[in-house]
């Protein structure tokens, strides 16, 4: 039987697994860092595939010219116990291609009112 979870409901785990992988390597202090390091080197995608919502805001375009359609897409989300809102770049096959901001809240409450009024 095959389980599929959203990461964000998983994120508390999935932390608490690669901290747990890494501790057995580079013991707790230097794992719980690494981990974080990890987190941020990948932050978009990580921030993309926990969130709960999303709302389209609008095409952006890239100074790069870019052949390929992009939109602006609020998102909101908790990852690593944390709530968040955060501004994704988007291309048309539903895959984060950046990140344009993101604000960290300590309640759903706060995040939620954040992302209603995003734009």
């Amino acid at each position: 039987m095959t389980m599929f979870e959203p990461v964000s409901l998983a994120s508390d785990r999935v932390m608490a697994a690669l901290v747990a992988g890494l501790t057995l390597e580079f013991g707790r202090d230097a794992a719980e860092a690494l981990a974080a390091r990890f987190v941020a080197a990948e932050e978009c995608d990580f921030t993309w595939d926990a969130r709960q919502q999303e709302r389209w805001l609008g095409g952006y375009q890239s100074l790069d010219d870019d052949e390929i359609e992009l939109d602006r897409v609020a998102i909101v989300g908790r990852l690593d116990g944390r709530w968040y809102v955060a501004v994704c770049i988007v291309d048309g096959d539903g895959l984060a291609r950046g990140m344009i901001g993101r604000r960290t809240f300590s309640h759903a409450q706060a995040a939620r009112k954040a992302f209603a009024t995003q734009h």
